[in-house]
């Protein structure tokens, strides 16, 4: 049906829908092309606003309305128009969100259905974890692996403060799995560390206190990025880095994250979840279909090969409870330690 006003051209329905949203200038619905769009990297995000790295000048630039709801996140790559001269008070728009290569996602706890993009196009893991102050979190370790192994990433484990306890035991669980490590110590170099990052984009992810931004502030001379102090009383790290930020490495990226006190796995299938384990997915597929691998589990492959000591007792624990977890049936948080 069509209406028209004041004896001018007609107006169809569409129009007027359009007009009374916001305004008499009419939009439409098919979204501009930007043939002169530039690509840049997204380094940081800060309410609303993107620093992108746009042929090495940085950037400041806002969402263009046309992108919706759609998240944008450190590491995508993204078309850019408008001021890119990098002057202060200047601001471009993102106007479009390039084909992700990986993308890291984490839910607040198992059965939150809300995810989380951490960062986009990394492609590997530097999971950040102390020997001692705060004490070792394995099963925080297990999740980080659980989530890089389903984003397609490539783990390496980061063994902090070295100085002050024994990584003996880290090392004896994980080394057999083939992830690589690297033990570091405040008054030892990074060379080994730094060979290991060199072409590649790496987010760094770990709880509060066990040191990451001060191996990023090590690692990258002049970053400055807030370092915090383990609480006595409750041994966990006080949040200090806020956002994300992606700083240029090697020929490479080093994209440090604010640290987390859990990581959640609810966007992953426990299938997946087990996968993650390379040394008892493989026992698993012995297992019946539907197996929950739980204790007292009939025919359960996982069960019979701990029993015969051919599994390690505390990944099968840490696998369990992150099962639980994922059901919503665990009596603990998810960063229960």
């Amino acid at each position: 049906m069509s209406r028209t006003r004041g004896g001018g051209r007609h107006l169809d329905e569409d129009d007027i829908r359009v007009r009374a949203r916001g305004g008499s200038r009419p939009r439409t619905r098919t979204r501009p092309k930007h043939e002169n769009a530039v690509e840049g990297l997204v380094t940081a995000v800060d309410r609303g606003r993107y620093r992108c790295l746009v042929d090495g000048v940085p950037v400041v630039a806002m969402k263009a309305r046309e992108l919706g709801r759609g998240s944008i996140v450190v590491g995508d790559r993204v078309d850019v128009v408008g001021d890119l001269s990098g002057r202060p008070d200047t601001l471009a728009r993102v106007v479009r969100v390039r084909e992700r290569a990986s993308v890291l996602r984490r839910t607040a706890d198992d059965t939150d259905p809300v995810e989380r993009v951490i960062v986009a196009n990394a492609d590997q893991m530097a999971i950040v974890c102390a020997l001692a102050d705060p004490a070792p979190q394995p099963r925080f370790v297990d999740r980080c692996l659980v989530a890089a192994y389903d984003a397609g990433l490539d783990p390496l484990l980061c063994l902090t403060k070295a100085d002050l306890a024994d990584p003996g035991e880290l090392v004896r669980v994980y080394e057999p799995l083939g992830v690589p490590y690297e033990v570091l110590r405040p008054d030892a170099d990074l060379d080994g560390m730094a060979a290991r990052l060199t072409g590649r984009t790496s987010v760094f992810v770990g709880s509060s206190g066990v040191g990451k931004s001060t191996l990023v502030n090590r690692l990258v001379p002049g970053t400055d990025r807030a370092v915090g102090h383990v609480n006595a009383v409750t041994g966990r790290g006080r949040h200090t880095s806020t956002s994300a930020l992606a700083l240029a490495f090697g020929g490479g990226w080093l994209i440090d994250t604010p640290g987390v006190r859990s990581f959640g796995l609810a966007h992953i299938d426990p299938e997946d979840i087990v996968a993650g384990f390379a040394d008892i997915g493989e026992v698993a597929l012995d297992c019946p279909p539907e197996c929950s691998h739980q204790e007292g589990t009939e025919d359960c492959a996982v069960a019979a090969a701990l029993a015969k000591g051919r599994l390690d007792p505390d990944r099968v624990a840490s696998l369990r409870r992150l099962l639980a977890s994922r059901e919503g049936t665990a009596d603990e948080p998810v960063d229960a330690e």
